[in-house]
């Protein structure tokens, strides 16, 4: 099936699902094509100006969108849609949101013009049943977002949506949500989740912001326990973060930068790979730690 006949497919979901939402959902699966399986990405997206700066961790971005399939679409969880509910981004025209302050002009004058997938967001919905999600006309793309998508994708040619993170629940909660979305990985959806595994702001190091490798004793701590869980496929311990060490409860003072990586591994398949790229500690409680599975 060719791609303007899946999109053309996609398009009537919204009328399927109003008459019967599982009847809907077995025909899109009938009729769209499997693709080779994408992979998943975590992506330590760091600071606003890594949007327009060149650096390692840019290059690293570059490097991964180099060696996985183009996708049909992206789904992209960000640290920065941290609200109470569930919802997905479901216009044609996603704006470009300067969600930060005191950046210089030119950061503000970025714009990533990806366009949305309202069919997209219809499906995300109804694979999230019975979770209540809702359908969004407002929102775009946060920085979390289009800060990194655009050094995977430049030409802003691959539609985008959002889903928001509920703060109001558990990263066990979160885990098991992600799970419903593992159908479309087979559909050349990417999906990415955005954020930080280390993220202690109130305790950055400005006067070193920019020294790369750069961590506090307890930011190596966790980043060494951390890495190790991950590598060993630990994901219980992951999830309860909560029960770990002191350096942990540092590195993760609230869940907001955590959870988009509770929601990629849980789209991990045990027979795949997983692999750490833009691995390195950055102004003393901070990490770029980004992760690609399959």
């Amino acid at each position: 099936m060719k791609r303007n006949d899946i999109i053309r497919l996609l398009s009537t979901l919204p009328l399927l699902t109003s008459m019967n939402p599982l009847h809907s959902l077995y025909q899109l699966s009938e009729n769209m094509n499997k693709t080779a399986r994408m992979p998943v990405l975590f992506l330590g997206h760091g600071n606003p100006m890594n949007a327009i700066e060149e650096n390692q961790f840019v290059h690293g971005f570059r490097n991964v969108a180099k060696n996985i399939p183009s996708p049909s679409a992206i789904l992209c969880i960000s640290a920065h849609w941290y609200i109470a509910g569930t919802k997905v981004t479901a216009m044609e025209h996603p704006k470009t949101i300067h969600d930060f302050g005191g950046f210089p002009k030119a950061l503000y004058e970025v714009e990533y013009p990806a366009p949305g997938s309202p069919s997209l967001a219809q499906t995300t919905k109804d694979l999230l049943a019975p979770t209540s999600v809702e359908l969004d006309d407002s929102w775009g793309l946060d920085h979390g977002a289009w800060t990194v998508i655009k050094h995977l994708y430049p030409e802003a040619n691959i539609p985008v949506i959002q889903m928001s993170i509920d703060y109001t629940k558990p990263a066990s909660y979160h885990y098991e949500l992600a799970q419903k979305l593992n159908s479309l990985r087979d559909k050349g959806i990417l999906i990415i989740g955005s954020g930080n595994i280390i993220h202690n702001l109130g305790l950055v190091d400005f006067q070193q912001i920019d020294k790369v490798g750069y961590g506090y004793d307890w930011a190596i701590e966790a980043h060494t326990r951390i890495n190790s869980l991950l590598l060993k496929g630990d994901y219980q311990s992951l999830i309860d973060y909560k029960k770990e060490s002191n350096a942990i409860q540092l590195a993760i003072p609230t869940p907001d930068h955590y959870l988009p990586l509770i929601y990629t591994l849980a789209l991990h398949d045990k027979k795949e790979s997983i692999s750490l790229f833009n691995d390195e500690l950055l102004a003393g409680s901070l990490s770029m730690t980004s992760i690609k599975i399959g």
